[in-house]
C-alpha cells in the first residue's frame, strides 16, 4: 500500500515528520518497506523554454533547438520528439543528470549528426511519470524558467510504502492508515463524512438486479448504481495526477482517475461504465460456461460458473470485483456515465481472482474485505467528485440487496491485557484507544463490552482487542519477561513424524550421506516412470515444462543430481533426502520419505570392479531403521525388486503384505542409460508414515552390561538347501534354536556345482555361542547342535551335510 504524505495530511492533521510517521507506522503493525522521497531523483531536471526549434539539416525527422534553461545563455539541444516547437515550455535536462526512464547518464558535447547537443528535452516516459513517450513534456506558458521541475509539478514529496496483512481489509487505504496513527496519539483525525448528492435527474433508468441461484454462492450481496448524464470526460486536474503518478497509477481520464482515487484514499473500489453501452437491467449473476470477456487489461477471459460477474441483457460486461469490460469502458467521448459501488464476498472474489490469474487494486481490497457499511456513502463520494471535475446531472441511485456489518459485540476483561502482553494500561485508556480506533465502549471494569466498528470484521474475540490495545501502546513497549524455570523434565515437544525426520538425517549423515533439496516437482515423464503421473497431481500452473507433476518418489530429484554431478566429474556420490512424496490428490495421498542413493564409477577399485551393491543400500536402510527403533532382521524381507531396480537386485520390507515400509535395490541399467548415468547406482526408499511406532521400554534406562568372563566358542554347520530358500530363513531358524546362549550366526561359504544335487545349494553358517555362569559340556553343546540342525530343518526343509 503506497501513499504519500500530503495525501495522508488530508485525513491526519499532524506536524510528525517522515521518520517520525515511518517509525509509528511499525510500531502499530503497518510495517514500513520503504520510505522514498519522490522528488530526489528529478531534482536536475528544470523547467525551460524552446526559443527557437530549426530542422535539422542532415535529418528529416530531428530538430535543432535553442534553449533557456535559466542560465543567462541559449543551449543547443538536438530532439527528435514530433511536438517540439518554438516558444513551448518544457522540461530540461543538463550534461550530467542521469535519466531514469532510459538508465543513462546524459553526457555533454555530444554531436548528434553533426550538430552539437548540450542537454535533453525529456519526456513524462523518461522521467518514469507515465507511459507516454509520443513527446516531450508541455508545460504552461506561465511556468517560470530555471525552476526545479519537482517544485513547480509538486513531485517533491515522501511515498511510503506499507506491507499490509491480509486481515487489515481498513488498511489499505489512506483514511484506513491516517485512522490507525490518530489512535497512537500522532495526530488527529479529520473529518471525512460524505453528505449525499442531489439527484436533479430524477428516478435511473437503468435498473440494478441480483441474480444468483440457490445453489450458487452469493457473490455479491449488495449492489448500488447511479446514472450520471452529461459529464464532460477530459484529464483528471493535475494535483489528482500527481497522487497517482507517485503511488505507480498511470492517470488515464477523469472518470477512471476518480474510481482509483476512491480506491486507494477509502478503500472503496468503484467502477464506472459507459452508460450509453448498457442494456437495462445491469445485475451481479454467476458465470456461465463458455462465456468470455475482453477486460480492460486487453486480454479475453474465458469464464465459467465459479466466477461472479456483473452483466447487462447482453451478457457480461466486467468481472465481479476485480476488473471491468473493455466493450462498456468510459472514453473520453462518454457523456453519461453509470457508477457501480457493490459489495462482493472475499472468498468468492479470491478464488476467482486466482483461477483467472488476475490481481487487481479492486481485488486487492475486496478479498481482504471492503467496509459494509461503505456502499451508499461510497457512491455518494463518486458523485461528488464526478460533478466537481466533470459535471453533469445525477438521476437516484438504484440499489439491489443489503449488506450489514456484523456488529461483533465482545465482553473485554481488562485483565486480558496483562495477562496476555504483560503491560499496566489503565481501563481508561484502553476505552480511549479503542474509541479512537472506531470501536464503541460501554460499560466499566473490570468487564468492558466492545461492539466492533463495521470496517473491523476481523476482530471476534477479546484476544483481537488486546492486540489492539498493544498495537496503540507500542510493541516496543512489550516487557520481556523469561519463563518460569521448569522443576521436572519437559515433555516431548515434537511430532512423532518430526522426531522421525531429525533421527534418520542424522543417521544417514553420519554414515556419510549428503543432504540434498530437490524440487517437489517433476517432468511428467519421470511421473510416469516412478509410478505417478495421475491427473489429479498434475500443476494448473507448471513454472517450466519439466516441473509438470507433484513427484510420487524422491528417486527422480536425486538421480538427476548424480547426474549433474557425474557430469562435472564427481563420480563417487551419496545423497538423501527427506521430505514430501505424493501418491494422490487426497491427504492421506501425502506422505514423507526417506531415499538415499549411492554411485561410483566402474572400476574404481584396483580390480576393475564396482565398489557398490545393493547391500550397501541395504545396510544404510538397516541404520536408518535401526535409528526409529525397528529391527531390520524382525521385518519381512520379500526378494521382489521395485519397479526401478535390477531385477534379482532388490526387496522391499513389510510388516505384512498390505504395511510396504520400503524398497531397496540397484537401479535398473535400462534406468540407468536412459537417464544418462553413470552406474552403478543403489538407492533405498523409506515410508516414514508406514513405521509404526516402536513399543516403549518400562524403563527409558539402559539395563546393566554383562558380560561373561567365559570364553565364547564357534560351530560351524554347512546345510543342503533349496536354491529359492533365502539366507535370511536360514539365519533366523538358527538363532532361534537357542536364544540364550546364541549370540550370532554369519554364512561364510555358499556352494553350487560338483557333489550337490541340482536345484539345490551348499551354504555354511558359523554359529557363536556364550557360555553364561559356567563351561559348557561336551553333551550341551551336542544338544544345542542338535536344536540347531532340528531348528533349521523345520524351517527350510535344509539337512545337514555329511
Amino acid at each position: 500500500m503506497k501513499f504519500t504524505l500530503d495525501w495522508l495530511k488530508d485525513h491526519l492533521e499532524t506536524t510528525a515528520t517522515a521518520d517520525a510517521i515511518s517509525e509509528a507506522l511499525t510500531l502499530v503493525g503497518l510495517e514500513v518497506e520503504s520510505v522514498e522521497d519522490q522528488g530526489k531523483a528529478l531534482k536536475p531536471f528544470v523547467v525551460a523554454k524552446v526559443v527557437e526549434a530549426t530542422p535539422h539539416p542532415n535529418s528529416d525527422h530531428l530538430k535543432v533547438c535553442k534553449v533557456d534553461a535559466g542560465t543567462g545563455t541559449l543551449i543547443d539541444v538536438v530532439c527528435g520528439a514530433p511536438n517540439a516547437k518554438s516558444g513551448m515550455k518544457s522540461v530540461f535536462a543538463f550534461p550530467g543528470t542521469y535519466i531514469p526512464g532510459k538508465d543513462f547518464e546524459l553526457k555533454a558535447g555530444v554531436t548528434i549528426r553533426g550538430e552539437k547537443s548540450d542537454g535533453m528535452l525529456c519526456s513524462a516516459m523518461e522521467l518514469e511519470l507515465s507511459e507516454d513517450h509520443e513527446g516531450i513534456i508541455v508545460l504552461p506558458d506561465d511556468a517560470p524558467i530555471g525552476m526545479p521541475y519537482v517544485d513547480y509539478a509538486g513531485l517533491n514529496g515522501v511515498v511510503f510504502d506499507v506491507s499490509i496483512t491480509p486481515n487489515r481489509g481498513d488498511a489499505t487505504s489512506v483514511r484506513g492508515i491516517a485512522r490507525d496513527l490518530a489512535a497512537y496519539g500522532l495526530g488527529t483525525l479529520k473529518d471525512a463524512s460524505v453528505p449525499s448528492q442531489p439527484s436533479p435527474g430524477g428516478k435511473s433508468p437503468i435498473a440494478v438486479e441480483l441474480r444468483f441461484n440457490s445453489d450458487e454462492p452469493m457473490a455479491c450481496r449488495m449492489f448500488a448504481g447511479r446514472l450520471i448524464s452529461g459529464v464532460r470526460n477530459g484529464p483528471s486536474p493535475d494535483w489528482m495526477q500527481q497522487r497517482l503518478r507517485a503511488i505507480g497509477l498511470r492517470p488515464i481520464s477523469a472518470l477512471v482517475d476518480i474510481t482509483n482515487y476512491v480506491t486507494m484514499d477509502r478503500g472503496r473500489p468503484l467502477h464506472v461504465f459507459d452508460a450509453d453501452k448498457l442494456k437495462s437491467p445491469v445485475h451481479a449473476r454467476m458465470a456461465r460456461a463458455g462465456e468470455t470477456l475482453l477486460a480492460l487489461d486487453n486480454k479475453t477471459y474465458t469464464l465459467d460458473p465459479s466466477i461472479p460477474v456483473i452483466a447487462d441483457a447482453s451478457g457480461a460486461v466486467g468481472i465481479a470485483g476485480i476488473i471491468g469490460g473493455e466493450p462498456t469502458s468510459s472514453t473520453d467521448a462518454t457523456t453519461n456515465v453509470f457508477v457501480e459501488c457493490a459489495w462482493f464476498d472475499p472468498m468468492v472474489t479470491a478464488q476467482a481472482g486466482r483461477r483467472l490469474g488476475i490481481v487487481t487494486d479492486a481485488r486487492y481490497r475486496f478479498e481482504r474485505t471492503v467496509d459494509p457499511d461503505s456502499v451508499m456513502w461510497g457512491i455518494e463520494l463518486a458523485t461528488k467528485l464526478i460533478l466537481e471535475l466533470c459535471g453533469g446531472k445525477p438521476h437516484e441511485v438504484v440499489v439491489a440487496g443489503k449488506v450489514e456489518a456484523p456488529g461483533t459485540v465482545i465482553d473485554f476483561p481488562v485483565s486480558e491485557v496483562n495477562r496476555l502482553t504483560g503491560l499496566d494500561v489503565p481501563a481508561g485508556k484502553m476505552a480511549e484507544i479503542l474509541t479512537r480506533l472506531g470501536f464503541t465502549v460501554n460499560g466499566t471494569a473490570p468487564t468492558l463490552k466492545v461492539k466492533a466498528p463495521s470496517w473491523r470484521p476481523d476482530v471476534t474475540m477479546k484476544a483481537d482487542l488486546v492486540e489492539e490495545v498493544m498495537r496503540m501502546i507500542g510493541v516496543d513497549n512489550v516487557p520481556v519477561t523469561p519463563l518460569p524455570r521448569l522443576a521436572h523434565v519437559a515433555p516431548r515437544m515434537l511430532t512423532p513424524m518430526q522426531n522421525r525426520r531429525r533421527l534418520t538425517k542424522r543417521v544417514l549423515a553420519a554414515r556419510g550421506l549428503d543432504e540434498a533439496v530437490t524440487w517437489s516437482f517433476i517432468s511428467s515423464e519421470d511421473a510416469k516412470r516412478f509410478g505417478g503421473g495421475k491427473p489429479g497431481l498434475k500443476l494448473a500452473n507448471a513454472i517450466a515444462a519439466d516441473l509438470s507433476d507433484m513427484r510420487p518418489s524422491l528417486l527422480p530429484g536425486l538421480l538427476a543430481a548424480v547426474g549433474r554431478n557425474q557430469n562435472r566429474g564427481v563420480r563417487d556420490l551419496a545423497l538423501f533426502e527427506v521430505g514430501q512424496v505424493f501418491l494422490s490428490d487426497r491427504p492421506e495421498g501425502q506422505h514423507t520419505y526417506a531415499t538415499a542413493v549411492r554411485a561410483a564409477g566402474a572400476g574404481n577399485d584396483w580390480q576393475g570392479s564396482p565398489t557398490l551393491s545393493v547391500f550397501d543400500a541395504k545396510a544404510d536402510l538397516a541404520a536408518a531403521l535401526d535409528a526409529l527403533g525397528h529391527d531390520i532382521d524382525k521385518l519381512q524381507l520379500v526378494a521382489e525388486a521395485p519397479a526401478w531396480a535390477h531385477p534379482g537386485r532388490g526387496a522391499r520390507l513389510q510388516l505384512g503384505p498390505t504395511n510396504i515400509i520400503g524398497w531397496f535395490g540397484e537401479v535398473h541399467p535400462g534406468w540407468i542409460a536412459e537417464m544418462d548415468l553413470l552406474g552403478p547406482v543403489v538407492a533405498f526408499e523409506l515410508d516414514l508414515d508406514a513405521i509404526p511406532e516402536p513399543r516403549r521400554k518400562a524403563s527409558k534406562s539402559k539395563g546393566a552390561l554383562k558380560l561373561s568372563d567365559l570364553m565364547p566358542l564357534e560351530r560351524d554347520f554347512a546345510f543342503l538347501l533349496d536354491r529359492d530358500v533365502t539366507a535370511a530363513a536360514l539365519l533366523k531358524a538358527a538363532r532361534t534354536a537357542d536364544k540364550a546362549m546364541i549370540t550370532n550366526v554369519a554364512i561364510f561359504d555358499l556352494f553350487e556345482g560338483k557333489g550337490v544335487p541340482e536345484g539345490k545349494k551348499s551354504v555354511a553358517i558359523r554359529v557363536t555361542l556364550q557360555p553364561l555362569d559356567k563351561t559348557l559340556t561336551d553333551g550341551e553343546i551336542d544338544k544345542i547342535s542338535t536344536a540347531i540342525v532340528a531348528a533349521v530343518s523345520k524351517a527350510t526343509g535344509g539337512t545337514l551335510r555329511s
